[in-house]
């Protein structure tokens, strides 16, 4: 009788540890799952084109041309893919309507706080800190050309973002 007691503790167990990893498997696989995709649905006829506004938790937000076949995961890759260590329910995906244009609000260079001025396509927080810096030294910028002047913007960086900035209120 002691055999069969200590082969059915054995067995219950082995019961009692399949459970766990049955258990452990179901809670880590709902951790996972954060829902279902994005999926977007434009009529087959419709031409689209513009620009795309990707902000939330992606590496380099912004504006992004958006073409007749482009994915959500293209538009991902062009804003630097998401954050390490992100929630993907937390990127914002703004497509204007097929029939209106959205004149994007501008940044105002002269009065923008450095996360303002970082979230520009290829500023980041030391080109916004430097643009402060400078404004701060020099005074109000007179005309957004004058952004070249500030150490690491180049006419590349200010030709990528002239339609996002200005200096007038």
């Amino acid at each position: 009788m002691n055999s069969g007691r200590f082969i059915n503790g054995w067995t219950v167990l082995a019961a009692l540890l399949v459970l766990i990893v049955i258990a452990g498997g179901i809670v880590i696989g709902v951790r996972q799952n954060r829902g279902p995709g994005v999926e977007i649905s434009l009529e087959p006829q419709a031409e689209v084109r513009g620009n795309v506004y990707i902000g939330g938790e992606v590496n380099n937000p912004g504006r992004y041309p958006l073409a007749a076949g482009d994915s959500v995961d293209d538009l991902l890759r062009a804003a630097g893919g998401i954050s390490a260590g992100a929630d993907p329910d937390r990127i914002d995906l703004v497509v204007p309507a097929l029939s209106n244009t959205i004149t994007p609000q501008k940044v105002n260079i002269n009065t923008a706080d450095a996360w303002l001025l970082a979230a520009l396509p290829g500023i980041g927080e030391g080109k916004a800190d430097a643009i402060i810096d400078y404004r701060e030294e020099h005074g109000p910028f007179r005309d957004i050309d004058e952004l070249v002047r500030v150490a690491g913007i180049g006419p590349g960086t200010l030709e990528n973002i002239r339609h996002l900035i200005t200096v007038a209120d």
